[in-house]
Order: C-alpha cells, then sequence, then structure tokens
C-alpha cells in the first residue's frame, strides 16, 4: 500500500529476525517502549514506500521486544523488513490534555523573548538527561552573530507560553546566549 497525503510520524525501528517463524527484533521511539504496540496497523517504511503491516503478537525479549506480523511466516520473509522504519498515521497519536502538546507540534513555531525579540523558528528537539532542548534557527544570522540557539524546555522558568494559534513560543532568554 503506498503512502498519500495522510502525515506518517515514525515511532520505530524494526531489527534483525528472530528464529525461523517470521519474528523481528522492534527498536521503540515512544515514550514507554512497550507502548508502540498499542498503535495498529503499523507503516513499514523502506525506500520511501509505505507498507501497513498488522502486528499478530508481540513479546518482551531480553531488554527488547519482538513481534510478529500476520503477513510475515519465515526468517527469509522477516529478512526483508530489517531495519525498517515503524511509523504510524498522525490520527492515530491520542489526544492530549489541554496546556500539552507533541514535540512535533513546536517544529516551526516562531521563538520571541519576552521583549519581542525574534530568536528564529524550532527547527528540532533534543532529550538530554535533565531536560529538553529547544534547538531555534535564527532567520539569518541576527546581531547577536547567532545562527542557532539551545534553549532549554524549562516550563516553570524559561518557556512563558506556547501559543498553538499564532504558532509562537513565549520565552524567557537573553538573546546575547
Amino acid at each position: 500500500m503506498s503512502q498519500s497525503k495522510t502525515s506518517t510520524i515514525v515511532v520505530g525501528k524494526l531489527g534483525a529476525p528472530y528464529g525461523i517463524k517470521g519474528w523481528l527484533k522492534v527498536h521503540s521511539f515512544t515514550d514507554d517502549p512497550q507502548g508502540i504496540f498499542d498503535f495498529s496497523p503499523w507503516l513499514i517504511g523502506q525506500q520511501g514506500k509505505w507498507q501497513n503491516l498488522e502486528v499478530s503478537d508481540w513479546r518482551r525479549h531480553n531488554k527488547g521486544y519482538i513481534a510478529k506480523f500476520a503477513q510475515v511466516n519465515d526468517r527469509d520473509e522477516a529478512m526483508a523488513y530489517t531495519n525498517a522504519e515503524i511509523a504510524v498515521y498522525a490520527e492515530q497519536l491520542p489526544e492530549l490534555p489541554e496546556g500539552e502538546f507533541y514535540w512535533r507540534d513546536l517544529i516551526g513555531m516562531s521563538v520571541v523573548t519576552d521583549k519581542g525579540y525574534d530568536l528564529g523558528v524550532v527547527d528540532d528537539l533534543m532529550e538530554t538527561g535533565s531536560n529538553d532542548v529547544l534547538v531555534v534557527k535564527a532567520n539569518k544570522k541576527d546581531a547577536f552573530g547567532q545562527s542557532e540557539r539551545l534553549i532549554p524546555f524549562l516550563t516553570d522558568s524559561v518557556i512563558l507560553d506556547v501559543n498553538h494559534e499564532e504558532r509562537k513560543v513565549t520565552v524567557d532568554w537573553d538573546p546575547a546566549f
């Protein structure tokens, strides 16, 4: 099945085959690694082409997970899916409570200081041991010589407001940093 206009979110990756009956190792990118199995069907992507596959069974194996697809019945068939991405349709993601959002919602939002200085747009997010970090690309090299800023995503002190309608994040941040 070919992917159409609906947006997809990559939630994991398939690893090597496990055993001879078509099982594959699963590397989950979800916050709760077992949460990847809450989604069905999975879209399996290889070389820009997406295919729906139904997980017929899964289990914990050592420190990870393995899964069996209804359409895959032996090790040779499973081998064809090694290193393929696992995605789901964006509509499959659960609705979040008021005031919460997915990282993907922040990408492309403008970032301004509480004094009105335009720092640029959110290009990416990083997860660190202590807190998440916004990667903000300046629209062009700004007056402070910055082309990129790393701003900690601390809602109590740095992030003052996330406005979805205006696609704007307001921060308490010194532009010289």
